[in-house]
């Protein structure tokens, strides 16, 4: 299955799509408050930056996941995920739902990616975990899972104000998951400069979801966006350099960040975003 996935996948990398996109306003005038202007350090701020950034009308928290899997486990472990989010999922007593699971296929190899939304914060997270205690079938699903995993990781995330809530949307897609950690201390200045420069991706629907960390890695921001092939995202990326402005926000936020990651992505049979 997995074999069938990544050979569907090279076959769409040479196709474009233009659809139109709007993005939250809920930040004035493209700052948030307590930012100092371009290219000046961020003034002291009265709040946490996570009150300061993120959606206070939704309030959702998100979980990412990073499982590395064993080579030869790769097409076993997808179906034994695809089951367990799919038990989750429709149960109404959990109060979370599977927002996006896939592969990587560039990137960091045999590693699956999933990104959970807790609707109703710390509160959905731990009403989750007291009900997982008590899940006998969950946990022998867990244990089988396990004998296939290298390692694995997770970050607990809130979006961004600017960036739309992720929705499910149908395929055929690529995925691109771009990781920064940046300099502590510089996550308002990143926030108060994409919330204008992520107006010069919004030709195409390809920007799904913007987050950054809570607990994990701290000052981390994850940026997720949808391609329809690898042509298209290279025609999109080469298109935003061709906006005057954009040129000018890449390089004011090119110093906040010590460190950067992509990864190229296909869906996983199931998932919400394909």
């Amino acid at each position: 299955m997995a074999t069938a996935w990544i050979g569907s996948f090279f076959s769409r990398c040479f196709a474009g799509r233009p659809t139109a996109r709007r993005f939250s306003r809920s930040v004035v005038n493209g700052r948030f408050p307590s930012a100092g202007s371009s290219g000046h350090p961020v003034d002291a701020r009265k709040d946490a930056h996570s009150n300061l950034l993120s959606k206070q009308e939704s309030r959702h928290l998100y979980k990412i996941q990073f499982h590395n899997i064993k080579p030869d486990c790769l097409e076993a472990y997808n179906n034994l995920e695809a089951e367990v989010q799919k038990k989750l999922h429709l149960d109404a007593e959990y109060p979370c739902e599977v927002v996006g699971s896939w592969n990587t296929c560039f990137g960091e190899q045999d590693q699956a990616v999933h990104l959970w939304r807790y609707r109703g914060g710390y509160r959905a997270l731990n009403r989750c975990l007291d009900q997982l205690k008590v899940n006998t079938e969950y946990f022998q699903l867990c244990r089988e899972r396990a004998k296939m995993l290298n390692s694995r990781r997770n970050q607990l995330l809130l979006e961004f104000s600017f960036w739309n809530e992720p929705h499910p949307r149908p395929g055929p897609n690529i995925y691109e998951l771009r990781s920064y950690s940046l300099k502590p201390g510089t996550m308002l200045e990143w926030g108060n400069r994409w919330a204008r420069a992520v107006k010069y991706r919004q030709a195409a629907d390809e920007a799904v979801g913007g987050f950054f960390s809570q607990i994990g890695p701290l000052y981390v921001v994850h940026h997720l966006w949808a391609y329809e092939s690898l042509q298209s995202r290279d025609q999109s990326r080469k298109f935003a350099w061709q906006n005057e402005g954009w040129d000018a926000h890449v390089s004011y936020t090119a110093p906040l960040v010590q460190s950067m990651e992509c990864r190229i992505m296909i869906p996983c049979f199931g998932s919400p975003l394909q």
